[in-house]
């Protein structure tokens, strides 16, 4: 990149600096799993659907579905599909899809299933320790299908709507096969413009314009970092919405690419952070050599792009909403930091802040119930030892009658326990059922499986550096702002 053209554009930027030496509140901050200095960041890049870009979900839900279900009844599914009912928030990130039973799943962080549906019926406990008790499920292998994105949820809603249309009792379905043609077809409406082109024709309806968004790029750039997009949208879709998302925004950017030192679009990630395609620039045949500022290119390679910049990995810095994709593939190939947007967040602090006392409650039920199992176990160990010393012979009647009289009050003292840890695992249960229904009805949160981390939430603490609901919350942040994580503590500290 040549020295005029990599200039950032350096403007004021009193009249949109927010204060920042107060901490944001909590829907608007960026949480931190590991260290970040802002300051030490020389290239900040972003993906733009779901990052840039935040679509109206249950819009963008509904889109998807009713074209989906419309090809796959011109693949030869019965017609009863394009009216069949469906929940377009049923699902949420993090789940798998069992393609052998055709259940969906929500893991732990050790892969245990915890909760689990086929089509929209809650399996049982029992059903569900039938098929997953004692063993660790794997994702990544052909029986389940990672839904990873927002992207993928209108695959899960067709998916389990078509299963409950469809089965009947003393009939087979096979899941694998169905499965695959709800992604075929919802693959075929994306690409053939079924849907990006409703999505461009009626951008309000399916895109929340963020009217912080330019605000927020300019003040990355009068900091002196240069900015990337890195996107898998074809060129001519980013072009509408890019325009749409920032254009007008500031006087002084004559269009949305003047915001941007490259542009990538049909990146082909998670490819693009391995394989070895070369770059093309849109509307040229010539061989690309450098990355130049107001070009638009598609494909392109890891390894080029960083060698074509020249600057250090560690230094990037890739904002993106694909803990896949974006994300991990991002953190496992190159030493780029990450920054991962969540648009779940909202409701998720939403509903700990409406709960906060049903949390706290929660919490304390927990630490009592422990005591008391401890407790209960120091009395049964007593009590066993009463017991044998009652079997021997060696004992005069007063003491027999003394010891017999001391395991009547220990036996009254252990079924006193038992009934406050069963009172207490009552109420824990409610409060636990009710919590997991304020953040969502059909599997709760999408960071927890009941006490411990979902995988979901294992991989967002594993490899995003930070973590948040929009990118407009940079804005908030000093360009210089060093993100401190938590301490991590071991259970023996």
């Amino acid at each position: 990149m040549s020295q005029s053209d990599s200039t950032q554009e350096l403007l004021p930027i009193a009249d949109l600096a927010l204060p920042i030496d107060a901490e944001p509140p909590k829907s608007r901050r960026i949480y931190c799993n590991r260290d970040l200095r802002l300051d030490q960041v020389e290239l900040v890049g972003f993906d733009m659907d779901y990052t840039l870009a935040i679509y109206n979900q249950d819009e963008m839900d509904r889109l998807s579905i009713e074209a989906t279900a419309k090809k796959m009844v011109e693949r030869g599914y019965p017609e009863v599909l394009l009216h069949m009912p469906y929940t377009t928030h049923f699902p949420i990130r993090g789940l798998l899809v069992d393609k052998r039973l055709g259940n969906i799943l929500k893991t732990d962080r050790y892969r245990y299933a915890k909760k689990a549906f086929h089509g929209t019926r809650e399996l049982t406990s029992e059903e569900r320790k039938r098929h997953y008790a004692g063993k660790r499920v794997r994702p990544g292998t052909k029986r389940y299908h990672s839904i990873d994105t927002l992207y993928g949820l209108s695959e899960v809603v067709v998916f389990s709507a078509t299963v409950d249309a469809l089965e009947r009792p003393g009939e087979k379905l096979d899941y694998g096969q169905l499965f695959e043609d709800v992604r075929t077809c919802i693959d075929e409406a994306h690409r053939d413009g079924t849907i990006k082109g409703e999505i461009a024709r009626d951008l309000p309806r399916y895109v929340d314009r963020d009217p912080d968004l330019p605000a927020t790029l300019h003040k990355l750039r009068s900091s002196g970092k240069k900015l990337f997009l890195l996107t898998n949208s074809e060129p001519e879709y980013t072009e509408t919405m890019m325009r749409y998302l920032v254009d007008g925004g500031l006087p002084e950017y004559r269009s949305w690419q003047s915001y941007f030192d490259v542009v990538i679009a049909e990146a082909r990630k998670p490819k693009f952070f391995s394989n070895g395609d070369p770059f093309e620039e849109v509307g040229s045949d010539a061989k690309v050599e450098e990355l130049e500022r107001g070009s638009v290119y598609r494909g392109g390679n890891l390894a080029d792009f960083m060698r074509m910049l020249g600057v250090r990995g560690d230094r990037v810095l890739y904002v993106g909403d694909h803990i896949f994709g974006d994300v991990l593939r991002a953190k496992k190939e190159s030493a780029w930091r990450t920054l991962m947007i969540i648009q779940e967040m909202t409701e998720e602090l939403d509903a700990m802040e409406r709960y906060v006392d049903e949390i706290d409650r929660l919490h304390r039920l927990e630490t009592r119930r422990y005591d008391l199992l401890d407790g209960l176990r120091d009395r049964q160990s007593l009590l066993k030892s009463l017991d044998r010393k009652l079997e021997g012979d060696a004992m005069d009647a007063t003491e027999r009658v003394e010891v017999e009289a001391a395991r009547l009050r220990l036996r009254r003292a252990v079924e006193r326990i038992r009934s406050q840890v069963r009172g207490i695992e009552a109420e824990y249960g409610e409060l636990e059922e009710k919590l997991e229904h304020a953040y969502h009805p059909f599997w709760g949160s999408p960071f927890k499986a009941e006490s411990e981390l979902s995988s979901f939430g294992e991989q967002v603490e594993r490899y995003a550096c930070l973590y948040t609901d929009r990118v407009t919350n940079l804005l908030r942040y000093s360009a210089n702002h060093y993100f401190r994580g938590p301490r991590h503590r071991m259970a023996h500290e």
